[in-house]
């Protein structure tokens, strides 16, 4: 005979229990509350008393570091929207000799570091460099004999951020005009438009949200530099916090600093949620009609294929060669056992950084399909902020907490053990995956997202039917699927990663060096030839993501080629 306890404890054992229902929850609200825990620390600055650096930045150079960050953002904007969405552009519109090669190059300055570029054109335009060289040797002149532009100013910080930043423009602007309907340019057309006021008028509007957001990317990554205007000495926030830090050794002054920083981030990051909401441009008809694109010849197309061809050139391909040039005549010096090791270094370190941002954007992801509700909405959301932060900023709200917690334990084994435990977090390893883990967690997570966004449903409640709880689903059914999105997510995070300079370079253990801080030491010496080779070494690696946006993008749209004659008429796959 069956008793009411007995049947109660039978159902209370059949019945998921709370943490099954609950638990993925509440790890995802905990994974975003931790990611976030450096943005709030530098943010809780803000209402400490200033003290004395505080006040002494306030009065000498505060002012000079919000000038020179607006007027480079400034620039860089300009040079960033001319280049990108005049190529995106000419490159949709019209066909034209090398149109479909241009096409995915001109997306190749992305795997160049702005730094590595300031490095290779000051080589190549300094007072020693061959140019100048070259010119005082064909005229006789001497230095007081002739003027020529100075690359290390802010000038200079303006246009090598603008050469390697403008495919964020370019890439979206160009993905907004694919999206477009013919038949808004055609009712131009009508009303007696010209191309220009077409294109000024219409097309532009339209894309609008879309080249904000890529401007606002490039404005993001602006404030973000570091070894750039280091190197040109402009000083701007993320100078100034490294001054803070390592000179007066005020790391309350630093984190305000960066609050300061992060307020500039903030702006551009509700300007540009602003402006998509304040877009009301709206356009009809089937986009799967061929986008009609005119041919050029002649001096047109000459002129279409120098436009789009200047970026490239002075983005990737001059660059490029200088490196090329110097890591030939450098290699027997510097492939030497100092560099595999830092090779070592900066792969095991991408390698294993990539591994676990996959890993953790996995989590968070698919707690957001389980249960996508406010909370899990709201914690994926705030676990994505990093990559708007500067390294810089990063850096010093992860350096604070973990330091503190050291500081903590080692004081309480000394009381009670009297031993030294060290810096277990924050003078090691632990501190610069965390913060990697927090500036680049964005970028996987987009990834993971839209991978497991085409795995339907139904396929969740058949795993389910058959008694699969949620980790079994995502084992057996998710990562089989979108095994290939896991990969791209780890690849660019991957070279993200061996990219990062500020933040490896504040955060990183004593004789812990990698290929982007080995790079920078060099070049800060002054040794350009002999940062070659690491440069280099980064630059190729970071084409793995460039080739596999240009592949993307070739699959976006088919055209048709429009000439003067129905014979002119050709299909193109872009």
């Amino acid at each position: 005979m069956t008793t009411r306890s007995d049947s109660f404890a039978r159902s209370a054992l059949s019945a998921p229990s709370w943490w099954h229902q609950h638990g993925w929850s509440v790890g995802v609200v905990a994974v975003a509350a931790v990611l976030a825990m450096p943005i709030v620390i530098v943010l809780s600055f803000v209402l400490q008393p200033a003290g004395e650096v505080w006040r002494h930045l306030v009065e000498t150079v505060l002012a000079d570091y919000v000038v020179n960050s607006v007027l480079l953002m400034m620039g860089v904007g300009v040079g960033t929207l001319l280049l990108g969405v005049g190529s995106a552009w000419l490159t949709t519109q019209y066909q034209f000799p090398g149109r479909d090669m241009l096409i995915w190059a001109l997306l190749l300055p992305l795997s160049m570091p702005a730094y590595i570029t300031a490095y290779t054109y000051t080589g190549m335009l300094d007072y020693a460099g061959p140019l100048q060289s070259q010119l005082r040797d064909w005229f006789g002149w001497t230095a007081g004999d002739y003027w020529f532009p100075e690359i290390r100013s802010l000038y200079g910080a303006m246009a090598m951020l603008s050469f390697v930043l403008y495919p964020y423009v370019y890439l979206l602007s160009r993905a907004a005009f694919l999206e477009q309907s013919i038949s808004i340019a055609d009712a131009s057309r009508l009303l007696g438009c010209s191309p220009w006021q077409s294109f000024r008028r219409v097309t532009l509007p339209v894309a609008r949200p879309a080249i904000i957001a890529g401007l606002s990317l490039a404005l993001m990554e602006t404030l973000a530099d570091y070894g750039t205007v280091q190197y040109f000495g402009v000083d701007t926030f993320t100078i100034g916090i490294f001054r803070t830090w390592f000179g007066f050794g005020d790391s309350a002054a630093a984190a305000q600093l960066s609050s300061v920083l992060l307020a500039f981030v903030f702006v551009l990051m509700v300007l540009e949620r602003w402006s998509r909401k304040r877009a009301q441009y709206h356009h009809v008809g089937s986009r799967s009609q061929p986008l009609q694109v005119q041919e050029l010849s002649g001096w047109a197309a000459l002129a279409a294929i120098a436009a789009c061809a200047l970026p490239l050139m002075l983005g990737f391909i001059l660059p490029t060669g200088q490196l090329v040039y110097w890591a030939y005549y450098t290699a027997d010096e510097m492939l030497n056992p100092d560099f595999y090791r830092l090779l070592r270094n900066s792969i095991g370190l991408a390698g294993g950084s990539a591994l676990l941002a996959v890993a953790v954007a996995l989590f968070i992801a698919y707690g957001k399909r389980l249960t996508p509700n406010r909370a899990i909405l709201a914690a994926a959301r705030t676990a994505g902020l990093g990559y708007a932060i500067p390294g810089t900023v990063i850096a010093v709200g992860v350096m604070l907490p973990l330091a503190w917690i050291d500081n903590t334990v080692d004081y309480w084994f000394r009381q009670h053990f009297g031993i030294s435990t060290g810096l277990v977090l924050s003078g090691t390893l632990v501190a610069v995956v965390f913060a990697y883990m927090v500036r680049f967690l964005a970028v996987s997570l987009q990834a993971v997202e839209s991978g497991l966004a085409k795995v339907k449903h139904s396929m969740d409640d058949a795993a389910r039917s058959l008694g699969y709880r949620p980790i079994g689903v995502l084992r057996y059914v998710h990562i089989p699927i979108i095994s290939g999105s896991l990969l791209t997510a780890g690849l660019i995070v991957f070279v993200d990663i061996l990219k990062e300079l500020p933040a490896t370079l504040v955060l990183r253990p004593f004789n812990f060096n990698t290929l982007a801080v080995r790079a920078f030491e060099l070049a800060s010496d002054e040794r350009l030839a002999d940062s070659a080779i690491p440069a280099i070494t980064i630059v190729v690696a970071g084409l793995v993501p460039v080739i596999l946006l240009s592949r993307a993008i070739a699959r976006s749209r088919t055209m048709t080629v429009v000439g003067s004659t129905p014979g002119n008429r050709r299909r193109s796959p872009r």
